[in-house]
C-alpha cells in the first residue's frame, strides 16, 4: 500500500517537472535599435498612458 502511494506520487512529481521544463515561455533577447529617420519636424503629440505590457514581457500567472 505504501509502495503504491510512493510510486504514484513519484510519477506525478516526475510529470510535473516535465511539464514545467517544456511549458515555460522562452523569450529571445533580440535588441532592435532601429530608429526612424526624421524627415520633418512634427508638433509634439500628447502622451497616451497604456496598461498594456511592453513587447516581450509576459504577465504574471501566479505559478
Amino acid at each position: 500500500m505504501i509502495l503504491t502511494i510512493t510510486l504514484i506520487l513519484s510519477f506525478l512529481v516526475a510529470i510535473n517537472f516535465l511539464l514545467l521544463i517544456f511549458s515555460c515561455n522562452k523569450t529571445t533577447k533580440k535588441v532592435e535599435n532601429k530608429k526612424p529617420r526624421i524627415l520633418r519636424v512634427q508638433k509634439p503629440t500628447p502622451t497616451l498612458v497604456s496598461n498594456q505590457l511592453p513587447i516581450g514581457q509576459f504577465a504574471a500567472t501566479g505559478s
